[in-house]
Order: C-alpha cells, then sequence, then structure tokens
C-alpha cells in the first residue's frame, strides 16, 4: 500500500470523525443547554426599555403611580426578537415592596391605565405593587409571524428554547420581575406572587421553579405533575388511543351526531404541557423516542412535582386549582394519588369550556385569601391538605379525611363518581359527577377529622372521590371564604 493512499485514508478518517461528531456535539451541546439563563434573565441591561407612558399619578378612590414599557424577552427563533408590553403600578406614596404578578391581559387593554379591583386593591393598599404583562399567543400581540416561525423551528427541531409554552411565556414572566425591579424608586425587594388560569397557569409553575425572586403560585387548569401520559409512555398512550375508541363507538351508538373525531384527536389531552404536538412533530421527522427524551428532559423544568423540596426549601406558597374535568389537567386521579400533599381545590364539574352547574359547589374566595395570606403577616394560614382513607364493607363506602391537630376545617362536603374514564381520556372529561352524588360530612371533633358513608352502586368495578373543606379567614374586617380539597381518590371494588 502505497504512502501516498495511506496519507489519503488517514486525512478520509479524520473527515469522516469530525462530520460524526459535529452532529452529535451540537446537539448534545443544545439539549445540555439549562432551559434558561437565569443571569440573562437577570440582566435588567439587555431589556431595551421603551417607554410607551412613563410614571404618571392615577386618581380615583384609590390612586396609584404607573408606567408602561416594552420590553425584550429575547430570541425565541435566532435572530428574531421577541417583545412584550408590561404596565407596573404601585402606591401613591411611597415604593411598593413586592408585587403581585399576572400575564392574562391583552396588549391593547394594557394601554388603558388600570383601575385596580378585589383583592389588587387589598394589595395596593398594603404597600405591594402590581405588575401586568402579557402571555398570550403570539398572534394577539402582532407577533404572529414569530409564532409561527418558532413553532416550525420547534417541530423541526425539538429545541425547548424555540417553544412559547416551554420558553417564551416563562421568560416573559422573569424578564417582567427584572423590568419591575429594575424601577429602583418605586419598587423594592420584597415578596412576588404569580396568578393566574391555563397558559398563565403554566407559564408561572415553570418559572416559579427557576427564579428564585419567586414566592409564590395560584395556578388553575394547568398541569402540575409529571404523569405517565405527558411523559410520552407509548404503551399509556395506545391503552388511551384503545379505550377512546371504545367510549367513541358507544357515543355513536347513543348520538350519531356527536363529534367524535375531536375526541380521538383532541388538542390538549395527552399533552407534555399543552397542546399535543406529538402527530406534527412525527411528521416533520421526529421519532416517538425523540418525544419521550424531550419530555423527560423538560421534566425537571417545568412539573412543580418535581421541584417540591426545593420550593419547599425556599419557603415558596402554593395552590392549585386544576379542575375536574379540564382537558389540560387532565390526569388529577394520577396526581392524587403519587402527590397527596400538594394542596388544591377542585371545584366539582370544572375545567376549560365546563358551564355545569352543580347542586353542592361551594363558593370560594381562594385566589385573594392565598394571596393576602402570602403577603401579610396578620392573616391566618390556609388549610393544608388533609390525607384520606377509605374502606370497603359489602355495599358500602366508609371515608375519613383527617386534618392536622393545629388546622381545623368549618364544612366538610364530598362528591363520588362511578366508573370514571381514565385520565386524558375522552370519557375522563365528558362524564360528570352527577347531580345527586354528593353529600355533606360529619365531623369528629376529638380526631379533627371528617366522615361519610357512600352506598355503592350494583355492578360498578371502581369509585372516584375527593372531598370540599372550608376555611374562612378574615383581612381588615372582611371575611374571605377558602376552600381545600382531599386528594382526589380512586377505589377499586372487588366482585361481590
Amino acid at each position: 500500500m502505497s504512502t501516498s493512499y495511506l496519507k489519503y485514508l488517514v486525512r478520509l478518517l479524520a473527515l469522516l470523525l469530525f462530520l460524526l461528531q459535529s452532529g452529535p456535539i451540537d446537539a448534545q451541546q443544545r439539549n445540555s443547554q439549562p432551559l434558561f439563563d437565569m443571569q440573562a434573565m437577570r440582566d435588567a441591561t439587555t431589556l431595551a426599555t421603551e417607554i410607551q407612558q412613563d410614571w404618571h399619578a392615577v386618581g380615583g378612590d384609590l390612586p396609584t403611580r404607573q408606567k408602561l414599557v416594552t420590553i425584550r424577552v429575547g430570541e425565541l427563533v435566532p435572530g428574531r426578537e421577541y417583545r412584550v408590553p408590561v404596565r407596573m403600578i404601585v402606591p401613591a406614596n411611597g415604593k411598593a415592596r413586592g408585587f403581585h404578578l399576572t400575564g392574562g391581559h391583552q396588549t391593547a387593554m394594557l394601554q388603558n391605565d388600570a383601575r385596580p379591583r378585589g383583592v389588587e386593591r387589598e394589595l395596593l393598599g398594603g404597600g405591594v405593587g402590581l405588575v401586568y404583562t402579557v402571555v398570550q399567543v403570539l398572534q394577539q400581540s402582532g407577533q404572529g409571524d414569530l409564532g409561527q416561525a418558532a413553532e416550525r423551528r420547534f417541530l423541526q427541531t425539538l429545541d425547548p428554547h424555540s417553544s412559547i409554552q416551554y420558553w417564551g411565556w416563562p421568560a416573559t414572566l422573569m424578564r417582567a420581575v427584572t423590568a419591575a425591579y429594575a424601577e429602583k424608586e418605586h419598587f423594592e425587594m420584597g415578596k412576588v406572587a404569580l396568578s393566574g388560569a391555563s397558559k398563565n397557569g403554566a407559564s408561572p409553575s415553570v418559572a416559579i421553579i427557576h427564579d428564585k425572586r419567586m414566592t409564590a403560585l395560584h395556578a388553575s387548569v394547568s398541569p402540575i405533575w409529571d404523569s405517565p401520559l405527558r411523559m410520552c409512555d407509548q404503551a399509556e398512550w395506545e391503552r388511551l388511543r384503545t379505550e377512546n375508541q371504545r367510549f367513541v363507538t358507544a357515543l355513536r351508538q347513543r348520538n350519531p351526531g356527536a363529534n367524535a373525531q375531536r375526541l380521538l384527536n383532541h388538542g390538549f389531552l395527552g399533552g407534555t404541557f399543552g397542546p399535543v404536538y406529538n402527530s406534527q412533530a412525527l411528521a416533520a421527522g421526529r421519532r416517538w423516542q425523540d418525544l419521550e427524551k424531550l419530555s423527560s428532559r423538560m421534566a425537571e423544568n417545568v412539573f412543580i412535582s418535581r421541584n417540591l423540596d426545593a420550593l419547599k426549601a425556599r419557603d415558596v406558597d402554593l395552590y392549585f386549582h386544576p379542575g375536574t374535568h379540564d382537558f389540560v389537567a387532565f390526569d388529577i386521579a394520577w396526581g392524587g394519588k403519587h402527590h397527596p400533599q400538594i394542596p388544591l381545590y377542585l371545584a366539582v364539574n370544572s375545567g376549560h369550556g365546563q358551564r355545569s352547574e352543580h347542586p353542592g359547589r361551594e363558593r370560594e374566595e381562594n385566589k385573594a385569601a392565598f394571596l393576602l395570606e402570602h403577603f401579610f403577616d396578620d392573616v391566618e394560614p390556609l388549610l393544608e391538605a388533609p390525607t384520606v382513607t377509605s374502606k370497603v364493607n359489602g355495599r358500602l363506602l366508609s371515608v375519613r379525611v383527617n386534618f392536622k391537630p393545629e388546622s381545623r376545617a368549618e364544612s366538610g362536603r364530598i362528591y363520588w363518581i362511578f366508573d370514571r374514564g381514565s385520565d386524558g381520556s375522552a370519557a375522563y372529561i365528558t362524564e360528570l359527577f352527577p347531580r345527586d352524588q354528593w353529600k355533606e360530612m360529619t365531623f369528629d371533633a376529638t380526631e379533627n377529622s371528617w366522615s361519610v358513608v357512600i352506598p355503592l352502586e350494583d355492578n360498578v368495578s371502581r369509585i372516584d372521590f375527593f372531598s370540599n373543606h372550608r376555611k374562612t379567614i378574615q383581612y381588615r374586617s372582611r371575611p374571605y371564604r377558602s376552600c381545600i380539597s382531599s386528594p382526589y381518590t380512586r377505589v377499586l371494588l372487588e366482585d361481590e
């Protein structure tokens, strides 16, 4: 073999090694990057702030000072800037200490001076500020082209940094905190509580995991935990498809005009952290293993359940309203079993698009009570999540809900449903708790517990139940009704 040929082979081998390494190394570097560069998130010098309305007095029965700006969040697509508006509101006299941050606003509405109502007035009166921003699809903020480009890039690459739900919206909230604290003459460091529903419940759930400046979260109809469907367990997805097909077949027999296609191809049921992108990603050339890998990578970054110890160490307050029939928070049976300590309230037959009235549904003011208790020292603590035990005796189910000795509930009310569909299924969101399947519970002061006996129907294979319990707190002589639920429980019934 000639020397020149050997040199050629060496060069060829070196080139092949380079080509083999360059792709994986780039992918490895991209996948090993933290979801958020927190130093960049906290860097006020890169906000590129544009003042729309400088600080000015806003009169009325609750005078405030307000400022409206737009800020640079970052880049969802390389070379494409993503910006959002931020309105800051502080008491008329003095700095705000901390603030309540919300993203459920519209760009056009933020052009108008805010007239805070309800609990926001109480917060301002107590020296707590308000910060409003926009966590919405980009089409609503005049950045539709950017949103479409980011979605295309995400489906092709599965790079979460191009995902509005994984990166864009949580980053918006973090950058809004940075913008507020940059206004040193109007804000001083304090507690930062976030609240919202749907994307405005999911986005702060991600942000509070990463941003240690944030101290509390009240989130509704949004993901909480890492159930198998969310983790793209392929066997679970096959089970889901089989169950949905059976349900749709039975539904068509009862109602030929039912919209079965929507139930079989729901845009959210089973999604990792929002809309289901599985089929689009597969069509773009990704594999199911890629979906599993992404969900595994995202789990530590987005699910509260994966970060409970760290959040507890930071003394973060949490409260969730997942809904009993919500197509985004579609896995409360799994969560009740695996994470019973997470505090939540289940309004019976509630969720996105649910308008069903139930005679046993409570009237609560959880968000107001939660925010007041978080920001102010002179407010009683809310109820903590209780424990629940149950026992089948013949055709009866005995249920007992226990609270800690120092935590006293004022009421107990239980709801149940037989043979409910599995988490994430079409039946799960379609079949509601019957209007007559609820009871008031009996209180035992010696054990600080609430109990009830539920009659079991014949020919049923399982029963799902949860209970709700009230505690009224006071703030400035006004009562606020708070409610907490026992862990959602599913009991398999043995054949008699």
